[in-house]
């Protein structure tokens, strides 16, 4: 077999030569994975990547393979140092890849973990490209962007079929057709298909009808406007799903299907939606998976029985939805509280865990940049438990330091995460170890009780220097503790992380002897990475963030935990046992 070098000499002395330039993966077989290729036109945010997800997790009910990727037209060589404000949360995959919130989605929804090859910058493309061409892999071509750069965007896409052995490549390009940052991924998706041949590629566009209050009728020209330019670049859609806050009428489908030349049949409505989970129902409810089908000539490779059986298994979930018999509110204490989608896996986490518990779960958004210990009493009244999230940065940090001081104090359910375990850790050395100076260096540098800290010996251990902590780690816990009985008593338990700063071994024993206890930690390392207070009701927090791994059908114990202790409305430990005898019995 011919290896990559020479494989790549060979593409790289046939384009000194030849216009076909298109490196290929040696072993890839044009036909055997097809593709689906999800655009945006109108505006962004029309959910572009829940579209690609319910249609994927559709395919794979249906017995086939399917593998996601999502392409972001940014520099960036990843999402690591986006503000949420701008891009939404970063979410961590096991790998360690930061990557966009719409992986998040495809996890959840395919119930699968994904890896860095499922997510592609520009910065990505662009880099690997210019190594390449210092390496002298090009044999003294000019690179361009056709036929090089779009060379490379399908070379990653077939490594990926290959590297997952998919049935079919989702593929999903960020933004919207005329983005100048998105015009090459739109052409190389132009030359797969040219490439792949007939059958090979099913185009999607998404797009959105607007509905003016003041005209009280929906009007398609934006839609059709983008379509056009959609198609200016080559790209036929196959189907087109047409975003709406109301069911689109039969007229301006009929006037999306005459322009676009896209029979109606595959010009579908697809109006708000009040749980995404609902929207794979709607979209086999139109025929949208079958019609994927026969465009891809792929209808002999499905399971029939294996669909009945995961269609019933989704069923039973989406069912309870709307049906709750249970209410509570849980206070989400931030900074980045007036953009929901810096939360987005926390919301979704607190949606499984309600669905599966029967209860709705109402949230109440507290910005901690505006609380003190005075009054907090008066932010958290109307909530029956409270998640301290993530974050970076002074901003808001004694605010939420108050919040867990509340908590603590009142027997309220609590979940720390991530920078929440640290403030947790703070609050209890000031006002339970009478460390009134008690801090992390992260928000103070000069700090004199250094509680949380960048540990010297930790930087050796790991061999990161001053790096994050990324992806997935295995925490051990200790046994007959909280942790360990969430997880099914459970002594290794895996979740991911994304943090710099940790405990100071020298303040634990001190802690503990207070009455903290560290029911998880690192293996072999002294890194804590799971607190709780055993004379509380449920007061947890851990330095990972549990919610990236909550799944719509594998509600995190975690959160399953802090909404049943908020459903009891108990004031006192005696419900302890019974809370987790419920997570038990929902998490399995």
């Amino acid at each position: 077999m011919t290896d990559k070098n020479e494989l790549l000499a060979g593409v790289s002395e046939a384009s000194v030569e030849s216009e076909f330039f298109s490196p290929i993966p040696a072993g890839y077989k044009k036909g055997k994975t097809k593709y689906v290729i999800v655009m945006g036109t109108v505006m962004s945010g029309l959910g572009k990547g829940i579209f690609s997800s319910c249609l994927a997790k559709l395919m794979q009910d249906k017995g086939l393979k399917v593998a996601p990727i999502k392409l972001e037209g940014y520099l960036n060589i990843d999402s690591g140092t986006l503000n949420p404000f701008r891009h939404g949360e970063v979410f961590v995959l096991d790998d360690g890849m930061e990557c966009d919130m719409d992986l998040g989605t495809y996890e959840r929804m395919l119930d699968q973990n994904l890896s860095r090859e499922n997510f592609s910058t520009s910065g990505q493309i662009y880099r690997s490209i210019l190594d390449k061409e210092r390496h002298g892999d090009y044999l003294g071509r000019d690179v361009q962007m056709i036929p090089h750069v779009t060379g490379e965007v399908k070379f990653k896409l077939r490594t990926l079929a290959m590297k997952s052995n998919a049935d079919i490549v989702f593929v999903e390009i960020g933004g919207t057709a005329g983005d100048l940052e998105n015009a090459f991924y739109i052409e190389a998706m132009r030359e797969l298909a040219y490439e792949e041949g007939a059958h090979s590629c099913c185009f999607v566009a998404l797009t959105y009808i607007l509905e003016p209050r003041t005209l009280g009728e929906q009007k398609s020209k934006a839609a059709q406007l983008g379509i056009k330019q959609l198609m200016q670049s080559g790209i036929q859609p196959d189907i087109i799903a047409c975003r709406a806050a109301n069911t689109v009428s039969e007229k301006v489908r009929q006037k999306i299907s005459v322009y676009s030349n896209v029979p109606i049949g595959r010009v579908v409505s697809l109006a708000d939606s009040a749980s995404i989970y609902q929207i794979p129902a709607m979209l086999r409810d139109c025929g949208m998976d079958f019609e994927v089908l026969r465009l891809l000539h792929i209808e002999d490779r499905i399971d029939l029985r294996k669909e009945r059986i995961e269609w019933a298994k989704w069923c039973d979930f989406t069912d309870k939805i709307g049906k709750e018999k249970h209410e509570v509110t849980i206070g989400i204490t931030g900074k980045y509280t007036s953009v929901r989608d810096s939360y987005a896996s926390i919301i979704n986490a607190l949606e499984h865990s309600g669905i599966a518990l029967g209860c709705k779960v109402k949230i109440e958004w507290i910005d901690t940049s505006v609380i003190t210990d005075k009054n907090a009493a008066e932010h958290l009244k109307d909530v029956d438990g409270i998640i301290v999230p993530g974050g970076f940065g002074v901003r808001g940090t004694e605010g939420k330091i108050a919040c867990i001081k509340y908590a603590r104090a009142n027997n309220m359910p609590f979940l720390g995460i991530c920078l929440g375990f640290q403030m947790a850790v703070i609050e209890f050395a000031r006002n339970v170890c009478g460390l009134k100076k008690a801090n992390s260096t992260e928000i103070e540098p000069a700090c004199t009780e250094p509680v949380i800290d960048i540990l010297p010996e930790q930087k050796k251990i790991e061999g990161l220097g001053g790096n994050m902590r990324l992806g997935g780690r295995d925490i051990e816990t200790k046994p007959d503790t909280m942790a360990f009985k969430l997880f099914g008593n459970s002594s290794t338990i895996r979740m991911r992380f994304r943090h710099r700063y940790e405990v100071d071994p020298r303040y634990i024993e001190t802690l503990e002897k207070a009455g903290l206890l560290f029911s998880g930690k690192a293996p072999n390392q002294p890194i804590m990475q799971i607190l709780e207070l055993p004379a509380h009701p449920y007061f947890i927090a851990t330095q990972a963030h549990p919610c990236l791994t909550s799944r719509p059908l594998h509600p995190q114990p975690m959160f399953v935990g802090l909404v049943a202790a908020a459903m009891t409305g108990t004031k006192d430990n005696k419900n302890a046992a019974g809370i987790l005898r419920t997570v038990e019995k929902v998490c399995g």
